[in-house]
């Protein structure tokens, strides 16, 4: 087990390096939130198994490397063949790409904005402060008591920073491309910024993928604030290096009659570790949750929901599903909590499992904290194998049982795909698990 406290200090000298070199920005008020956090980082502790949350989650693999910040000037540049490649094929869309957690402005393809939207980096956005950054940046994933939220907003310096004005739709997804790549061993930690005004409209793709198969660390936090009435599309797709870690934290926050949509689909890394906390602040919202997890090997991938019905009148639908197989471990606690006073609340829940060896586990927790009275509210929880009736069906028209069983494991992971909006992602996810699951039966 690392010593955390050496891991700790390490960090703390990462950010009095990472203050030297802010020059005249040290002076900012948006600074002082920055040494606020690493304040708050150097009290608090790393989480360990011991704590409820993480107690099926070990991190101790990531304390054992000494990260080091992400160097712009060193990082391999992506050519514009690689960037394509990350692409979907016949998206129309609107490109900002980040290279270890930087903005590359070469790299990304902006078109024309409507009056009054921002678009661009979080870096441009702290050059101009105005109340727009300044109120949105901590307001929900502030430091708190996780040492990783706290770490992030402590060295925040890049990331998204997104504005859409009230009454504005953006016709094309905006597609976040984080790309990781060498040399060295180190540590990225975007914050991304997404502000919905009232009756706007705008769909997201945050996107993270590496170039080669090196060992480096993901520390990255999301915070999204839908307006009255507006609709925010997300989709989250981590294809990280198998070597590398992913630890992420997503605040949501909606007003009255908001629509809220995600789409979390985990691929890669080592160890994947991501929170989602949705607070239904406003009567009439809506939240839905859709997620999937591809696991082998060693990995380990683990999902904390937490989905706040503030408000009277609200819904929220949340459907995850995991195919595991090898020695990788499934995580998935969902949590729903109806206050005191949020009535007509209408909230549904399920994790649905499929594991393909003996040494493939999961460990599933839905929960519900009610404390009113005129709620529906339900959940489920399943962990098997493949359907034996289905697999007989299909043997019985002829077809091979390693081909039954990888057309089932398809048709399973594909049912969480259909909803995606995004046509082009949709289509070459399926062909992803089309490869994967469905070579042999070609």
């Amino acid at each position: 087990m690392a010593d955390t406290s050496q891991i700790k200090g390490w960090y703390l000298s990462l950010f009095k390096d990472f203050e030297n070199h802010l020059d005249g920005e040290k002076s900012s008020s948006f600074h002082k939130v920055r040494k606020e956090a690493i304040g708050r980082f150097a009290e608090i502790d790393f989480p360990n198994t011991h704590q409820e949350d993480w107690r099926f989650t070990d991190i101790s693999p990531i304390l054992r490397h000494t990260f080091s910040r992400a160097d712009k000037k060193a990082a391999t540049i992506p050519t514009k063949d690689q960037i394509s490649g990350f692409q979907f094929n016949g998206m129309k869309s609107r490109l900002l790409v980040f290279v270890n957690g930087s903005y590359s402005p070469e790299l990304s393809l902006q078109p024309p904005l409507p009056k009054g939207a921002v678009i661009g980096s979080l870096t441009d956005a702290l050059k101009n402060p105005h109340d727009i950054v300044s109120g949105h940046i901590s307001n929900n994933a502030s430091a708190g008591e996780n040492a990783f939220t706290a770490l992030n907003l402590a060295f925040a310096a890049d990331g998204a920073f997104v504005h859409i004005p009230d009454g504005v739709e953006i016709e094309e997804p905006l597609h976040l491309l984080f790309i990781s790549t060498g040399p060295g061993e180190f540590i990225s930690q975007p914050r991304n910024i997404i502000i919905a005004g009232k009756n706007s409209r705008v769909r997201i793709v945050e996107h993270y993928v590496s170039l080669d198969g090196g060992t480096y660390f993901t520390n990255a936090v999301t915070e999204i604030h839908a307006g009255e009435n507006s609709s925010v599309n997300a989709v989250k797709i981590q294809s990280e290096s198998l070597n590398s870690y992913h630890i992420a934290m997503t605040e949501v926050s909606l007003d009255s009659n908001a629509n809220y949509t995600s789409h979390g689909l985990s691929f890669g890394a080592s160890i994947y570790r991501h929170d989602l906390n949705v607070a239904l602040n406003g009567e009439g919202s809506d939240a839905t949750l859709e997620g999937l997890y591809l696991l082998s090997g060693n990995q380990l991938s683990d999902t904390h929901s937490m989905i706040d019905h503030a408000s009277p009148h609200c819904s929220s639908q949340e459907h995850y599903k995991g195919i595991l197989d090898g020695k990788s471990h499934g995580v998935f606690n969902g949590k729903i909590m109806v206050r005191k006073g949020a009535q007509q609340t209408n909230s549904y829940q399920e994790n649905r499992n499929i594991i393909l060896s003996n040494e493939a586990k999961v460990d599933t927790k839905p929960q519900l904290e009610i404390f009113a009275d005129d709620v529906k509210c339900s959940h489920g929880a399943t962990v098997g194998q493949l359907n034996r009736e289905s697999l007989f069906y299909l043997r019985s028209r002829g077809i091979s049982e390693d081909q039954a069983k990888l057309i089932l494991i398809y048709a399973f992971a594909s049912d969480v795909l259909k909803d995606i909006k995004e046509e082009e992602i949709r289509t070459q996810l399926e062909k992803m698990l089309s490869e994967r699951f469905l070579a042999a039966a070609r």
